[in-house]
């Protein structure tokens, strides 16, 4: 374990902190940072909107964090020979009971957050809510949890880029040009364009995940955690690595030939980074060298979505 903590040594404040993750925040900014560049390039910003659905992302990520460390606890799937950073339950700095209703209650605000942006969006925004909720409780929770028969990296994908992105996008495009609590899809709320723009964002969330995956495969199999990486293998998982990281890199060059500016390759800059951590998930297999790598992934989703969305607004 790459974080030793005794409880005794480790303050509540901190502990919770540990909980959070706050360091997966990115995962959480990255969308909403995308999508509201691209909201200003075709003239449907509205800032209100936009910071609300980064408070319901932000809440949404940090009550998965709470779940997943309840869950992969009480299911025996975290253990002392976990290479990853402390979790809170498994360790026993925080009781399982607090954990569990920490998740809830974070879920909670995520709901209450999420009630203006259905007031602005209607329906499709309640649904779209409510199965992230859902989803996030039920990647690691719930009788059939999603990481656990090797659709983590689907989720992520899906609810972490394409649903995140688009959904920023349609919430703004939705308070500028439809009416309030709209049952259908308004008009021009959701784009090809907002779609494209998700991919790289789901691509480097994922791809995170996939670090986290390769480093704990040995012990997830041991526990009956079946991921994808435990599904893969080493090998097949670094080429997953290496073909999100290529998709990332890709709809940037595919708006620069179609109608947008040069502005739009910014992303590119990020390429020599992008490859030193890819050289590391395909060389390394240790939680001393992956570990680093998982947050230089997290760097490098936040790094790419804010170049592409100034290549985007400018």
């Amino acid at each position: 374990m790459t974080e030793v903590a005794n409880a005794a040594d480790v303050s509540r404040t901190r502990a919770w902190l540990m909980a959070a993750r706050p360091q997966t925040l990115p995962a959480a900014a990255a969308p909403v940072i995308v999508g509201t560049g691209l909201a200003v390039c075709d003239g449907v910003f509205a800032p209100l909107p936009a910071l609300v659905a980064f408070v319901g992302a932000a809440l949404i990520q940090v009550g998965t964090n709470f779940a997943n460390d309840y869950f992969d606890a009480v299911k025996g799937a975290d253990t002392e020979d976990r290479e990853g950073f402390t979790r809170v339950t498994q360790s026993g700095l925080i009781s399982p009971a607090e954990v569990k209703r920490a998740a809830a209650v974070t879920f909670g605000l995520a709901v209450l957050s999420g009630t203006y942006l259905v007031y602005v969006g209607g329906v499709p925004i309640l649904a779209i809510g409510l199965l992230s909720v859902a989803s996030g409780v039920a990647y690691t929770g719930g009788p059939y949890p999603l990481g656990y028969y090797g659709l983590g990296d689907l989720f992520v994908f899906v609810f972490f880029g394409v649903v995140a992105v688009t959904g920023t996008y349609y919430v703004q495009a939705a308070a500028v040009l439809a009416d309030p609590l709209a049952v259908g899809v308004p008009e021009g709320t959701v784009t090809a364009a907002a779609l494209l723009a998700s991919l790289p964002v789901a691509a480097i969330s994922t791809d995170i995940l996939v670090v986290n995956n390769v480093r704990d495969m040995e012990t997830d199999a041991e526990a009956g955690k079946t991921t994808l990486a435990v599904l893969l293998g080493y090998r097949w998982s670094r080429v997953e690595f290496v073909a999100l990281l290529a998709l990332a890199y890709a709809v940037p060059a595919y708006f620069w030939a179609t109608d947008f500016g040069p502005t739009v390759l910014l992303p590119l800059l990020t390429l020599p980074y992008a490859a030193a951590v890819a050289r590391t998930v395909c060389t390394e297999r240790s939680g001393e060298a992956l570990n680093p790598a998982l947050e230089r992934t997290g760097k490098l989703l936040a790094a790419h979505s804010a170049l592409f969305a100034l290549g985007l607004v400018v």
